[in-house]
């Protein structure tokens, strides 16, 4: 079966890195990148025999045929822009961009709701490494407050990670709830500045009952990670979970403690990026995932 064609619309590091990510799929042909000015992005794509851009998505949509997906990694505004125009001309769009038109996405939790939705968000890097942790013990177990701390190398964090903390802390904090499944949810981004640059952590802490079945608990967080690990290999539990017994400052709760760390996969951003690579990678996933359902539809 033909693979589905594809366009990236941002050649910056994120859409380099998509690209040598999609490279390697089965069912998705990445045919366009677009920008708007001349790039390194836009000249590695056209080293690979892809057609490249300069001139935006008027560019993009006068193309025969025009792609069925688009990868979007430019900004809200410019997203916020473009996403009624891939709307109108029957491309599906995958957002990683803070503008958040779509339902939010995590690919192990919640995509088999949303795989025929016109526009989908990848939420944040914070919100792709710890959401399937939150998600892994409420299904176990109700969880009535969940709190995540994503800590990466300051290197790591671009001008737009910078420019939208407040917008991350919000989304994520949003996100780790509806998605994650928590009753509340918190989250706190840092950002580190020690050389050599640090790996991607993450620590995931979750509410529990005084009865929850911790070895069930655990069961389902290394069930989880394994899932997780299909699309990002570098995404790994540091330590088992660590549970522990009720205080009265946790409103008489239980507690577990997640502990993770997420190893970027090298293909264009460095091994530290963590953060990076987990977006790139959500989103190849859920590009590949969207391309089968269009396989299996009946033309």
């Amino acid at each position: 079966m033909a693979p589905v064609m594809a366009a990236i619309v941002g050649p910056g590091n994120i859409g380099t890195d998509l690209l040598a990510k999609l490279r390697r799929s089965e069912v998705i042909e990445v045919g366009y990148v677009v920008g708007v000015v001349e790039s390194d992005g836009l000249e590695r794509a056209r080293a690979q025999g892809i057609a490249a851009s300069a001139e935006g998505v008027d560019w993009l949509l006068r193309q025969d045929p025009v792609p069925e997906l688009v990868f979007e990694a430019t900004s809200a505004k410019a997203h916020a822009a473009n996403a009624p125009r891939y709307e109108a001309a029957g491309i599906q769009a995958i957002d990683l961009t803070p503008a958040h038109l779509g339902p939010m996405v995590c690919p192990p939790v919640n995509l088999g709701a949303h795989l025929d939705a016109p526009n989908v968000s990848m939420i944040t890097c914070g919100g792709q490494a710890t959401i399937p942790m939150v998600h892994a013990v409420s299904r176990v177990t109700p969880v009535p407050y969940a709190e995540i701390v994503a800590s990466v190398a300051s290197r790591g964090a671009g001008p737009g990670t910078r420019a939208n903390i407040d917008e991350f802390t919000r989304t994520t904090s949003q996100a780790v709830a509806e998605i994650g499944g928590a009753g509340r949810g918190k989250a706190i981004i840092i950002l580190n500045p020690v050389e050599p640059p640090m790996i991607m952590r993450d620590t995931v802490f979750c509410a529990i009952g005084l009865d929850a079945d911790r070895d069930a608990i655990t069961a389902s967080i290394h069930e989880m990670v394994a899932e997780v690990q299909q699309y990002v290999p570098g995404y790994t539990l540091r330590a088992d979970p660590q549970f522990d017994d009720a205080r009265e400052d946790w409103d008489g709760h239980a507690r577990v403690g997640i502990f993770l760390e997420v190893r970027g996969n090298g293909d264009y951003l460095p091994e530290y990026a963590g953060n990076l690579d987990i977006m790139t990678a959500a989103a190849a996933r859920v590009g590949e995932l969207m391309a089968r359902a269009k396989q299996e539809v009946p033309a």
